[in-house]
């Protein structure tokens, strides 16, 4: 199988770093089922779209230390061989969100944005196993020809600083969704991470309606609350959040109160529910877990619909933990948990890496959800606000095979 930047000379024309294995990399556990049940969870994944909302599809160095050498030499290594085990049929890939420190110890530059993009690409270009979705109608193809495709999406927009013409050239480099702010406040809006929220700022609302024009995904997963539902109310169509959890079970700044919540389902949008370590805690499940991650789920499904609810679980191929560990200060995690004590995780039981999905949908399964509202929360309520959002409305025949 190919693997990334292949068509270079290791050691000569880029350095090389150890990888861990993509898969199995820890003894992560997955969902106990019985045959039938995972006969069953076979052929879900096969008939209906497999949608990550938020992930990150990439390789980490086995020495977590060495990650900032690897991503100033500028190329981030996608993880092949995972994304084929996976069964998922599109993954909206967020690249290096805040961790793009190719020109700055900083990140979230414009330069480091682009760069990022193009090495990706240049990668891409060379192989065939996943494929870049630009529209709508590419979802079909992707499912049809047994890849996996890649939605590029940028997490933060303060790499667009006050240019409303550069939400444009993401667009124009193949980027389809970006969150409004990252944490930290930007020109946009309030991060979460802020001790006030100011809202949407009026060049904020001018992003809001260009991404709108464009057919871009609006994402507030990482603003403040206010700014979140400053934007949605701005949004002429459904907005995501695409990685969170609920507030109600872990009351923390990177959870989401049941008024964004609620704002969103409104709006006709979706809820993605988060999975990255140390993040969607419950206090029934203190040690982070899958099932910790489904309770997550359940309750924002009580509280506004299956409909409204999929899963965005923010997971990568290495060692998560450890990157939130040396990259803490930029990916504002300094005060996501807001002074609570729980027990920390090498890994997330059950949903280590993106190859984990399918134990989703056998903890689903296992639940007794019928077929249809697994294929919902799995892809379909996602597939609805991308044909209104990238304006395509009508289009149909995504959802199970002929």
């Amino acid at each position: 199988m190919y693997h990334s930047y292949g068509y270079l000379e290791d050691g000569k024309d880029l350095r090389t770093f150890r990888f861990p294995p993509q898969l199995r990399r820890v003894p992560s556990q997955g969902v106990p089922v019985t045959e039938d049940q995972e006969a069953r969870v076979h052929a879900l994944m096969n008939q209906y779209v497999m949608i990550s909302l938020h992930d990150h599809p990439t390789l980490v160095p086995e020495d977590i230390f060495e990650l900032p050498d690897l991503i100033r030499q500028g190329r981030d290594f996608t993880g092949y061989e995972g994304l084929r085990a996976s069964g998922l049929h599109v993954v909206f890939d967020n690249m290096l969100d805040g961790t793009s420190m190719i020109t700055s110890h900083h990140g979230w530059k414009w330069d480091d944005v682009l760069y990022d993009l193009g090495m990706r690409f240049s990668d891409l270009a060379h192989q065939n196993t996943v494929r870049v979705i630009r529209r709508y109608h590419d979802i079909a193809a992707v499912k049809a020809a047994g890849q996996v495709g890649l939605v590029f999406a940028v997490e933060g927009g303060a790499p667009i600083e006050h240019e409303l013409d550069r939400v444009d050239i993401l667009y124009g480099f193949g980027v389809r969704m970006m969150g409004l702010v990252y944490s930290e406040s930007n020109a946009l809006g309030s991060g979460l991470k802020e001790v006030r929220d100011g809202g949407l700022t009026q060049f904020g609302r001018a992003v809001v309606r260009r991404m709108n024009q464009l057919g871009m995904a609006i994402d507030v997963s990482h603003t403040g609350d206010r700014t979140a539902l400053d934007a949605i109310a701005c949004s002429d169509v459904p907005v995501f959040v695409t990685h969170a959890g609920a507030r109600a079970l872990w009351d923390t700044p990177r959870m989401k109160p049941d008024a964004v919540i609620q704002a969103i389902a409104d709006k006709g949008g979706v809820f993605g529910i988060e999975a990255a370590p140390h993040t969607t805690l419950t206090a029934e499940y203190p040690r982070h877990c899958l099932d910790g991650v489904m309770q997550h789920f359940e309750y924002v499904a009580n509280l506004v619909g299956l409909e409204h609810v999929a899963f965005g679980p923010d997971t990568l191929f290495g060692d998560h933990a450890g990157l939130h560990q040396v990259f803490a200060q930029a990916m504002s995690l300094d005060t996501a948990q807001a002074g609570l004590s729980f027990p920390t995780v090498p890994y997330v039981d059950g949903l280590e890496n993106p190859a984990e999905f399918p134990n989703i949908i056998r903890w689903l399964v296992v639940h007794g959800y019928r077929d249809a509202d697994i294929a919902a929360v799995a892809g379909g309520n996602i597939l609805r606000v991308l044909a209104q959002v990238w304006g395509e409305e009508g289009t149909t025949g995504l959802c199970r095979d002929n």
